[in-house]
């Protein structure tokens, strides 16, 4: 029988706070116990603003996680993010001492320190350090250089850091119930878990992730990362487009948007205008169609263009990009949305599929699920590596660490 691991994973969104508890096994399969979801109030941008109002959603959404699942959550892997997020590529060099005969795994640790040695504001952390790929004596791609015999050791790695105190702040919040933050994960670096196979990471992959406050990306090549980031805009923006375009409420322009919204161009006929019905506080009004569409397809276009800028400037090429262009979050459900991508970048919009999952599976294999589904399997592969890994610090000292305005160390 299949070893198996309970985790839970934790998204704190613009539009929802989602609380996933899952069954990883070690075959690759993720059975899902239990998800309690609720309203996300006193977030903005995926960053918790009013700790009070944020801490009500959250325990009703633990409760129905709880409740579904018949586990006590005492431990989350935490998702974050928010355009205080940046990333940043470097290499990092290590010289062999002419006395030792194989690299070791303090060589690693030694050259994981070298790649990070790179210039962040001093209020920032670091978040992830990810190798991307490692040299021997000029041999490429080195999967696992530990007991090769070498002179000279190079690892590339991808970095995150963010803001300290925002990363703080969420945490502080949740130990009030208390809870146990195991990790904190980048949201779309989570998401790519269950999104993206090791054929499409290989060939070239980007997900989008495109929540209510933000848009977080990973570019994927070679099967590395590659460039990753996030942009403060996201589907809340386009309500408050059309809010102000159209002079309706805004919870009238977010149904709007819902329900009869698309980035294709209006159809003819006797679908040209869309009825609003008023109420005691609302005349009415009919909204054309043609207008509706076209104030969200200007704005999805505009976040598109912003993370293609992101993507060039930060030395990384589309030209790459063979397995496509993978969509999830909420705001990815917009109609003809893959399309307007395909215009903007260039490169083919694949259909997002999760890897294999059990249990409560029917309601939550969807784009918006992927992050705190995608913490789980996150979750099984750092537990699973951490044998093999006793010299590297615990995820939870490396928490404290965080709290007690150190770095953060993945």
């Amino acid at each position: 029988m299949a070893k198996s691991n309970i985790f839970v994973g934790l998204e704190i969104g613009t539009h929802k706070i989602c609380v996933v508890v899952g069954d990883a096994k070690a075959d690759g399969s993720i059975k899902i116990l239990g998800v309690g979801q609720a309203p996300s109030r006193g977030v903005r941008k995926g960053e918790i603003v009013d700790f009070e109002t944020a801490q009500t959603c959250l325990q009703d959404a633990l409760v129905r996680a709880e409740d579904r699942s018949d586990v006590m959550v005492r431990k989350v892997w935490l998702a974050i993010t928010g355009p205080h997020l940046e990333s940043v590529n470097n290499r990092g060099v290590l010289r062999i001492p002419d006395d030792q005969s194989e690299i070791t795994e303090d060589d690693i640790e030694e050259v994981k320190e070298q790649a990070s040695n790179v210039a962040i504001p001093p209020d920032n952390i670091f978040l992830h350090r990810i190798i991307r790929h490692y040299w021997v004596d000029g041999q490429e791609k080195v999967q696992n250089p530990v007991g090769m015999l070498g002179r000279k050791l190079e690892a590339d790695y991808h970095i995150v850091h963010g803001i300290r105190n925002r990363v703080q702040n969420t945490i502080r919040c949740l130990r009030e119930f208390p809870l146990e933050v195991e990790d904190v994960v980048f949201g779309p670096i989570a998401a790519a878990q269950v999104v993206l196979n090791r054929e499409a990471r290989t060939q070239g992959a980007l997900l989008m992730d495109i929540g209510g406050g933000t848009t977080d990306f990973v570019l994927y090549e070679d099967g590395a990362i590659a460039a990753s980031g996030s942009i403060g805009v996201g589907g809340d923006h386009i309500t408050n487009d059309l809010s102000v375009v159209l002079k309706i409420p805004h919870s009238r322009a977010e149904r709007l948007k819902v329900e009869h919204g698309s980035v294709l161009p209006a159809a003819g006929g006797s679908e040209d205008y869309i009825r609003l019905e008023g109420d005691a506080t609302f005349d009415g009004v009919n909204v054309d169609r043609e207008v509706l569409n076209g104030v969200i397809a200007a704005r999805m276009e505009e976040v598109f263009n912003l993370v293609k800028k992101r993507i060039l400037a930060s030395g990384s090429s589309l030209d790459r990009v063979a397995a496509g262009i993978f969509l999830c979050g909420g705001t990815s459900l917009l109609r003809g949305l893959d399309q307007l991508a395909e215009d903007v970048f260039g490169v083919p919009v694949r259909r997002s599929s999760f890897t294999p999952m059990t249990g409560l599976t029917s309601n939550f294999e969807s784009p918006q699920y992927a992050t705190p589904i995608g913490l789980i399997r996150y979750a099984q592969r750092v537990e699973s590596e951490r044998p093999a890994r006793t010299l590297f610090r615990r995820m939870k000292d490396a928490m404290d660490s965080v709290l007690s305005g150190t770095r953060l160390l993945s």
